[in-house]
């Protein structure tokens, strides 16, 4: 089992997966209708989320050790780029269909798409960044140093189960939890509305997973209704 004080020998974890989502959030957007883009030139905000992108990679080309000021701050301010254009468009797309200023219901259902798969990657790349201090401090520092968790895994807990599935647990094994385990947090948090199997402890990551799963059923119950509705 694995002693809260020792130093840990993880390699950190991979920056591809959270890298790649990051780039899908950039295209989708880039690839909106026009209607649901208002933040300046369609490119200015792709264009700036890649500049914010770059040092990133830079820090950190293939696996996350190494943390400055600097790079977190970059890194947070990259979300919330991403969130504020998102949240932008969902609020024009919601405009769009509740008032019935356009009668194209093929594209805004695909607007619709995009706005809901952007939504799943941020709330993705916010829980993967607060939570134990985010995804260098999570593998670097000794667990017994580790600020308070902001989610509980399955694997935080399995450390009695039955041999096969203790030998995943965080005890034994060193887990710690990584881009994709978030980003599955974030998809089951927006198809049913609520936690599944990883609770929220913190305040933050409580209203973090409810403005989640408000902002999709919006999408879901106005937006995509109204826009099947335009299709008849």
């Amino acid at each position: 089992m694995t002693r809260g004080n020792e130093k840990r020998e993880h390699p950190g974890e991979s920056r591809y997966a959270a890298a790649v989502a990051i780039v899908v959030a950039i295209l989708l957007y880039a690839a909106l209708p026009s209607t649901l883009v208002i933040l300046g030139p369609r490119f200015l905000i792709p264009v700036l989320e890649l500049a914010l992108l770059v040092p990133l990679l830079i820090g950190n080309p293939r696996r996350m050790t190494r943390q400055s000021r600097r790079l977190r701050w970059i890194s947070i301010g990259l979300i919330l780029l991403i969130a504020l254009a998102n949240a932008t468009s969902l609020v024009l797309l919601v405009d769009a269909l509740v008032n019935g200023s356009t009668k194209d219901g093929s594209s805004l259902l695909v607007g619709a798409a995009q706005v809901w798969l952007t939504n799943i990657i941020v709330f993705a790349l916010a829980f993967w960044e607060i939570d134990r201090g985010g995804p260098v401090v999570r593998t670097r520092v000794p667990r017994a140093q580790l600020p308070p968790a902001d989610f509980r895994f399955p694997q935080d807990e399995d450390y009695d189960a039955i041999d096969e599935v203790a030998a995943r647990s965080a005890a034994k094994s060193d887990w710690s939890p990584a881009f994709l385990d978030y980003f599955y947090v974030s998809v089951t948090n927006s198809s049913a509305f609520s936690p599944t199997d990883t609770m929220p402890l913190s305040h933050r990551a409580k209203m973090l997973m409810a403005t989640e799963s408000v902002s999709a059923l919006m999408l879901s119950v106005i937006v995509i209704a109204r826009g099947v509705s335009l299709l008849k």
